[in-house]
């Protein structure tokens, strides 16, 4: 357990928080939220000893032991799986098989295993890294993005797998749908706060909006309050025989707390534009084959589709299989060796690439970039697209060379919103970018009227706008007829079914003896399948009425605060002409209805914390029955 109290930390005179206070209970898998900017890493950094708050202590117990993944490359094996082995604790010493599991996982072959570390790319000597600090065991693992160098297959695997681990997981990633499948809380930074909240990222936002939602409300109310008695008080204060009153309300007004009105924060909220587009498709490719030379092997080989004006077309695989490839070739970056590409003379195409950025011209501002891409946009125009992507005021006058990564990447957004459109391509768009811009990202895209192709190993995107996959697996290149659930349901992952293989199979040691020897599977793997299943079904049966019940309420709420706006313009309607039998039934509807509001919470809060109850029980139930998994 890890005991944070009073931390303060700035950052270049920004405060980035203060008097944080909260815990990493044993066992919590903790997933780490915020804008951007917030403190977010720099807070992981303090707890890893890094670098010191300005104010506060972080207590840690004794022999207890932090993990987390260094970028810094220092490998002395000569060999993949020995150097995994050098991350084995001594209680672990000789336990290839452990290792082996997880380098499988990260994505490395069985001929990998005999190969130097260093004849791999930055990307893979990172997963390598990972594998090391997981076959650790630490007590508690800091993951920072580890979604960035990993493919959609290895995140698959790494989800299941710290969805089992036993001790304190601490995670930053953008990717919220593999957080929301593995933490069991959320902490948030959050106006220079910072707040714990068991359950999903879903659950923190919603808990956030409701308590800003009751500030406002008390805050308002109390603005009222002030002025009316600041009326009484100016009114009467001469009527000797009010003077108690007036002192009464004078005392009140004393006691009565201000609220200060929020800081409204930026958000990336755009929409692309769109170009009018008539025609059966807007591309048609035929048999396309590309090579980067003629010695090289293809990389695309024989690859045919038809895309139409709406389509919503991702493409999946593994990192290094083509997907930037394929687009580019789509975008007309790239000419096929082989095939043909045709596309519609009206066609519009907007292409963000992650190497794109390197066009970015250093020299040049933020607006003046923007500008470049269409001379044709007024100053206005641009600087509304500059606030746009957050970079407002005379944030859009900064240089291009002092941007970080993230902010490149929106530039280059902003560089598509510039120009209507009628045809999209992104290759993997939430790089970079936290929680609310992703979401943010994903809306425009799913308002986009146009086609549109995304590379992307984010599965909550590809659930939410895959309607035709193209798929890269070990054997080619194919185009799926359908989403990526029922891509799931059919035809699946041929490394998980690998995977799977290997699990039903006696581990082979690889390249080095050992003495030690595999432990027994502590169930039959049949068996641990059908009881697992059985706690999912109990689960969503437990689970879907009281979900059920908590949005009727939520929605409940939202159309009687609705009534209540429309009752208190009423009733400033009645008090301006006087109507005061109006006023009298406005003033009991109000009582009403605030007295629905105000039972409607007590019920959510009510439901939620048995809600919280009853998933924490299930938690604990699949984590009994994970610790009891075969190996």
């Amino acid at each position: 357990m890890i005991s944070i109290e009073g931390l303060k930390k700035n950052y270049g005179g920004l405060l980035l928080f203060d008097d944080v206070a909260f815990k990493i209970n044993s066992g919590e898998r903790v997933g780490l939220v915020g804008r951007n900017g917030h403190g977010k890493t720099t807070l992981f950094r303090i707890i890893m000893g890094l670098e010191a708050p300005d104010e506060g202590q972080i207590s840690i117990p004794k022999h207890y032991r932090s993990g987390y993944v260094t970028q810094h490359i220092d490998f002395k094996a000569p060999t993949v799986l020995e150097e995994g082995m050098r991350g084995l604790s001594p209680d672990c010493a000789g336990q290839h098989w452990t290792v082996e599991k997880v380098l499988f996982g990260l994505g490395f072959t069985e001929s990998d295993m005999t190969r130097s570390p260093k004849e791999f790319s930055g990307g893979f000597q990172v997963r390598l890294n990972l594998a090391k600090v997981l076959v650790s065991e630490p007590d508690l693992l800091l993951l920072d993005e580890p979604t960035n160098y990993l493919d959609i297959t290895s995140i698959r695997w790494i989800k299941r797998f710290l969805r089992s681990w036993p001790r304190e997981l601490f995670l930053i990633t953008h990717d919220r749908s593999f957080m929301d499948d593995v933490v069991t809380h959320v902490v948030g930074i959050y106006r220079r706060k910072i707040r714990k909240v068991r359950g999903d990222t879903g659950r923190y936002y919603s808990q956030i909006a409701q308590e800003e939602a009751i500030y406002e409300k008390t805050r308002l109310k109390n603005e009222r309050r002030q002025k009316e008695m600041d009326r009484f008080i100016k009114r009467f204060r001469a009527k000797a025989r009010l003077a108690n009153l007036v002192q009464s309300r004078i005392k009140q007004l004393d006691k009565l707390k201000t609220h200060e009105k929020l800081e409204r924060f930026r958000t990336i909220d755009f929409h692309f534009l769109q170009k009018p587009f008539a025609g059966k498709y807007v591309l048609q490719a035929d048999n396309v084959s590309f090579a980067y030379s003629p010695i090289s092997q293809l990389v695309i080989d024989g690859f045919s589709i038809s895309i139409g004006p709406g389509d919503r077309i991702c493409i999946i695989g593994k990192n290094g299989s083509g997907k930037t490839t394929l687009l580019r070739l789509l975008a007309g970056d790239l000419t096929p060796n082989k095939g043909e590409i045709k596309r519609q003379p009206n066609v519009s195409a907007g292409l963000f690439e992650q190497t794109n950025i390197k066009t970015l011209v250093p020299s040049r501002t933020v607006e003046e970039e923007i500008q470049y891409t269409n001379p044709d946009l007024d100053r206005q125009t641009v600087r509304n697209i500059c606030g746009t992507m957050m970079f407002e005021g005379d944030e859009a006058l900064k240089k291009i060379s002092v941007l970080s990564g993230g902010e490149k990447c929106r530039v280059m957004l902003g560089k598509l919103l510039g120009t209507p459109m009628n045809f999209l391509l992104l290759d993997e768009p939430t790089n970079h970018f936290d929680l609310e811009s992703a979401d943010a990202l994903l809306a425009a895209v799913d308002a986009f009227e146009g086609a549109v192709i995304m590379v992307t190993h984010n599965e909550m995107f590809l659930h939410a706008l895959a309607e035709r996959l193209i798929v890269f697996q070990q054997d080619g290149i194919a185009v799926f007829e359908g989403g990526y659930q029922r891509f799931l349901e059919t035809v699946g992952w041929h490394e998980e079914a690998a995977e799977n293989d290997r699990e039903d199979k006696p581990s082979e040691s690889l390249s080095i003896e050992s003495d030690s020897e595999k432990p027994e599977d502590i169930m039959d793997k049949k068996r641990f399948r059908r009881l697992r299943s059985a706690v999912i079904a109990d689960r969503g049966n437990t689970m879907k009425p009281l979900e059920d019940k908590i949005a009727f309420l939520e929605d409940e709420i939202v159309k009687a605060e609705a009534e209540m706006e429309d009752f208190n313009e009423q009733m400033q309607t009645a008090s301006n002409n006087g109507d005061g039998n109006k006023i009298v039934k406005l003033s009991q509807a109000i009582h009403d209805c605030q007295n629905r509001i105000d039972e409607a919470f007590e019920n959510l809060e009510s439901l939620t914390a048995e809600a919280d109850q009853k998933r924490a029980e299930f938690d604990a139930r699949l984590a009994e029955l994970e610790a009891k998994k075969p190996f």
